[in-house]
């Protein structure tokens, strides 16, 4: 066993938080080092998450536009799939990504120890490479972002043949003709969105009675208007309580939860994306005196309740989302590093990345309503949008949230055209602490998507004005 090499931080975990931790510390003058059992850099995200599916989001959407879009175009062609391809490039796509992480390490002078990583004591860590070759590091301080794994469910063995989670979903030999997926949450979604498009007939089944749990209400009943529309079906309230394979395929049992007769549903494959649970295995904090609760780490300004180890990212509650971990990361380093870091929790944006997008931030209605909060709303249609019209994007809306009294932003809640990048205002006016009125006083440019954000703003006092 070799002697342990000392750091100012060594950070187990090297996804989005742990990656952009190590290169803040770097930044700020600290030596840093990051423990990862991957072979590549990135965490989930960049290797079997965010990035991929963006790539397959992409690629058939893009598929899909020519198969029924560019016709009216004015644009003729017949589309080939070539699913090997298409699965080349995304895989181009993350190598790209990767690397690039290698370099800012490089610059930034952050050590990659290659490995499993274990706490065995105050300010201690035990690597366990693949060859089973153990090293030791001594740090000052410790943080945790090991991120989070697919949950799992009950009856549902997930044996990345016929019975995929998000991971094996990527990465499918075939499209199939049928797909159930088991849940209505952003992953399923996404990657129901993806294989639709191919050619497959996707059925998704759902515990609750509604689609995208967290998504304000209105917003979630359009959105599967629109998927709907779209070719996907929803089994809502029902209970998954077993599947069987076989070489041809899946036979999968279910239950309503309100009570009544048991169904079955045969599919190609079925996708488990229920949702995803911090992944803590093996980390040894038994030996720094860290208890987790509901398989969470507690935290207090990122600290746990042993001096010098600090956790960020999935394994801590809050939304499981990479740039929540990002924030994290180098608030949690400007800490160690004595400077004031800062997270605003009630300003971090939520996106699906389906078409359209659904993209939100801050207080739904509900929860407005639930507060006893009196406030006032602003909805506008990407219908009335100029540029949506000319580009054939309608479907969605833009709708804001402001105090009744003060008019400040409380929430943003949009489905429409590349929300996904236009949320980004409302943010930088949510951390402001904008009113409507800021917005809606605001220049846009003419004509863009963007426009639907003021004009929403503009509602909210009723003087809307583009049609």
């Amino acid at each position: 066993m070799s002697e342990a090499t000392s750091y100012d931080v060594v950070i187990i975990g090297g996804g989005p938080g742990g990656y952009n931790a190590a290169i803040r510390a770097g930044q700020l003058g600290l030596k840093a080092a990051v423990v990862e059992k991957r072979t590549t850099l990135g965490g989930t995200c960049l290797n079997v998450g965010c990035m991929p599916s963006k790539a397959l989001l992409h690629a058939s959407e893009l598929f899909a536009a020519a198969n029924h879009e560019f016709a009216h175009l004015g644009i003729e062609v017949a589309p080939k799939l070539n699913l090997g391809q298409m699965m080349k490039q995304k895989a181009e796509s993350v190598t790209a990504l990767t690397k690039g992480i290698e370099f800012l390490f490089k610059k930034n002078k952050v050590t990659w120890v290659k490995g499993a990583g274990r706490i065995t004591g105050p300010g201690q860590v035990e690597v366990t490479a693949e060859d089973g070759q153990v090293s030791q590091l001594a740090a000052k301080n410790i943080v945790i972002a090991t991120g989070s794994e697919p949950a799992g469910l009950p009856g549902v063995e997930v044996d990345q043949q016929r019975i995929v989670d998000s991971t094996g979903a990527l990465s499918l030999p075939e499209v199939p003709k049928s797909l159930v997926v088991i849940g209505a949450g952003i992953i399923g979604l996404e990657l129901g969105s993806v294989w639709r498009r191919l050619g497959a007939e996707v059925t998704v089944v759902e515990f609750l009675d509604r689609i995208s749990p967290g998504m304000d209400a209105e917003v979630a009943k359009a959105f599967q208007k629109e998927l709907t529309k779209q070719g996907m079906t929803f089994k809502l309230g029902m209970k998954v309580t077993g599947a069987k394979t076989s070489k041809k395929g899946v036979t999968l049992t279910m239950e309503p939860v309100a009570g009544g007769a048991a169904e079955t549903l045969e599919a190609d494959y079925v996708l488990l994306a229920i949702g995803r649970r911090p992944y803590t295995n093996g980390l040894g904090l038994e030996n720094v005196g860290v208890s987790l609760e509901r398989g969470f780490i507690p935290t207090d300004h990122w600290k746990t309740s042993a001096p010098g180890v600090w956790a960020i990212g999935d394994v801590t509650t809050g939304p499981m989302l990479a740039h929540k971990a990002e924030e994290e990361a180098v608030a949690c380093i400007e800490s160690i590093a004595g400077k004031a870091g800062h997270v605003n929790y009630g300003v971090i944006p939520s996106v699906v990345y389906t078409a359209p997008e659904v993209a939100w931030v801050g207080k739904t209605e509900e929860e407005l309503k639930a507060e006893g909060r009196a406030y006032k709303s602003g909805k506008f249609p990407f219908l009335a949008n100029s540029r949506a019209k000319i580009n054939h994007e309608t479907e969605g809306f833009v709708k804001v949230l402001a105090d009744a009294k003060t008019d400040e932003v409380l929430g943003v809640h949009m489905m429409g055209p590349s929300v996904s990048e236009m949320i980004g205002e409302y943010c930088v006016a949510m951390e402001f602490r904008a009113a409507s009125e800021d917005v809606a006083r605001t220049c846009h440019p003419h004509p863009t998507r963007s426009e639907a954000l003021r004009q929403a703003a503009m509602g909210v006092e009723g003087w809307t004005m583009q049609a």
